[in-house]
C-alpha cells in the first residue's frame, strides 16, 4: 500500500515537471512575439520615423493592453483552466501582430500593439495557476522563477534571432513568421498540457445577480487587500524601470556608446540573459536562503537595480566593452529578474481559488508604470538630449519603490504579529 502512495507520489511530481517544460514553452514562445517590439523598435522607428517618447509609447500599448484585460483573464482562467486559455492567448497575439506587420500607420500600430497586450496579459494569471496548482510552496520559488525565465529567454532569442534577420530582409516578414510560429506552439501546448485539478464547468446561460455582485466583491476585496495593493504600487516602478531598459537598450549603445547595430543587439541578449538568470537564482535563493520570503528579495533587487541605474549614468563612448557587458548583465539580472517572485507574492497572499484574480489584480495595477515611465523616460532623453537625465531618474524612482517595498514588510511584520 506504502508503495503505491509513494508511486503516485513521485508520478505526480514527474507530472509537474513535465507540465512545467510546457508552460516553459509557451511563455518562450508568447514572450518571442510580444517582446519583439524592443529589439525592432529602432528598425521601426526608421521605417515610421517615430521620436524616442513614440518609441516608448509601443511597450506603453502593450501594457494598456495587458491592464485592460488582467482582472477579466484572471477570473477566466480561475473558470477554464490554464490549458484552454494558452490556446486563446496564442492566436489571439500571433493575429494581432500579424496586423502591426500591415501596418504603415503608427497609430493603427499602436491599436495592433494594445490587442496583443491584451492577449500577452493573459499569459500571466494562465500559467502562474498552473504553477500553483501543480507544485507545493517549498518548490514554487523555483518553478515560477524557471517559468518566468522564459519571458526573457524570448524576448533575448527575439534580439539574438530577428534583429539581425531584420536588418537584412525587413522586419515586417520576420516578425510575420514569428507569429505562424507561436501559433503553431499554442497548438502543441493545447495537446500536450494538461491541467493539475479538474476544472468545474460553469452554466453557460446567464448567472444571477447575486452571483456577478459576488464577483464584484472578489475584485474590490483584492483591491483593498493592503499587502497585495502596496506590492503593486511598487511594481509600477519596477516594471517600468525593466521596460526602460529593454526599450531603450539598442538606442543608447547605438546613439551614445558608438556601437554598432548588431553588438548593441547583443547587449541586449545579454541584458535578457540576465534577467533569465535572475529569475531562477532569485527564486532559489527565496526558497533555499530565505525560507520562501520573498518580499526581502524584492528590496534587494530594487537596491541593486538603483546602484547600476547610477552606473549607466556616466556610461559613454570609450568605455570598454567586457566592462559595458557586466553591467548590463547585472542590470537585467537585478531589474528583469524580480518578476517570479513578484507572482509568488502575488499567489500566495491569498487563498487557493483566487490565486488568477490576484495575479490579474497585481499586473492592472502595475501595468501603470509601464504605460506612463518609459514614455517619459523618452521624453527626458528628448528634451535634455542626453541619455543620463534618463538613467538618474530611474535611481530616483528605485529609491522610491525601496521605501515603499521596506513600508510593505513592516506592514506584513505587524499583520504576523497580531495573529500570533
Amino acid at each position: 500500500m506504502n508503495s503505491i502512495v509513494e508511486r503516485n507520489h513521485t508520478d505526480s511530481i514527474s507530472d509537474a515537471w513535465k507540465m512545467l517544460i510546457w508552460l516553459l514553452v509557451a511563455q518562450i514562445a508568447v514572450a518571442f512575439v510580444g517582446r519583439s517590439l524592443a529589439p525592432l523598435s529602432i528598425l521601426i522607428g526608421k521605417d515610421l520615423s517615430l521620436t524616442n517618447a513614440q518609441i516608448g509609447m509601443m511597450p506603453a500599448a502593450l501594457f494598456f493592453g495587458q491592464l485592460l484585460v488582467s482582472i477579466p483573464s484572471g477570473l477566466l482562467v480561475d473558470r477554464i483552466g490554464t490549458r484552454k486559455q494558452l490556446l486563446t492567448i496564442t492566436f489571439c497575439l500571433g493575429c494581432s501582430f500579424t496586423i502591426i506587420t500591415l501596418s504603415n500607420s503608427f497609430w493603427l500600430l499602436l491599436m495592433a500593439v494594445v490587442l496583443g497586450g491584451g492577449a500577452y496579459g493573459a499569459m500571466h494569471p494562465a500559467t502562474n495557476r498552473g504553477i500553483f496548482n501543480w507544485f507545493s510552496q517549498q518548490k514554487r520559488g523555483t518553478a515560477m522563477g524557471i517559468k518566468q525565465m522564459g519571458v526573457t529567454f524570448g524576448a533575448a532569442l527575439t534580439a539574438l534571432l530577428l534583429l539581425p534577420i531584420s536588418k537584412e530582409i525587413g522586419w515586417r516578414p520576420v516578425l510575420f513568421m514569428s507569429c505562424i510560429f507561436l501559433i503553431c506552439i499554442g497548438v502543441l501546448t493545447n495537446c500536450f498540457y494538461r491541467d493539475a485539478m479538474p476544472i468545474q464547468k460553469h452554466e453557460a446561460s446567464v448567472q444571477p445577480p447575486e452571483k456577478k455582485q459576488s464577483i464584484i466583491k472578489q475584485v474590490m476585496t483584492m483591491f483593498q487587500h493592503k499587502p497585495l495593493l502596496f506590492i503593486s504600487i511598487s511594481l509600477m516602478g519596477l516594471q517600468g524601470a525593466q521596460l526602460c531598459l529593454t526599450t531603450y537598450l539598442v538606442i543608447f549603445a547605438y546613439e551614445k556608446l558608438g556601437l554598432s547595430l548588431l553588438t548593441a543587439g547583443i547587449l541586449l541578449v545579454i541584458a535578457e540573459i540576465g534577467g533569465s538568470c535572475g529569475r531562477i537564482a532569485w527564486g532559489g535563493i527565496s526558497d533555499f536562503f530565505f525560507r520562501g520570503e520573498r518580499l526581502i528579495i524584492l528590496i534587494i533587487i530594487t537596491a541593486f537595480s538603483g546602484v547600476f541605474a547610477f552606473i549607466f549614468a556616466f556610461l559613454g563612448e570609450g568605455t570598454p566593452l567586457f566592462v559595458v557587458g557586466i553591467c548590463v548583465f547585472l542590470f537585467g539580472f537585478c531589474i528583469s529578474g524580480y518578476n517570479g517572485i513578484w507572482m509568488n507574492i502575488a499567489t500566495e497572499l491569498v487563498p487557493r481559488e483566487q490565486t488568477g484574480l490576484a495575479t490579474g489584480v497585481t499586473i492592472t495595477i502595475s501595468s501603470w508604470g509601464v504605460i506612463f515611465i518609459p514614455p517619459l523616460f523618452g521624453y527626458i532623453i528628448d528634451r535634455s538630449g542626453s541619455f543620463s537625465g534618463g538613467w538618474i531618474f530611474l535611481l530616483i524612482l528605485m529609491g522610491l519603490v525601496f521605501l515603499l517595498l521596506k513600508h510593505t514588510d513592516k506592514h506584513l511584520q505587524q499583520m504576523k504579529n497580531d495573529v500570533s
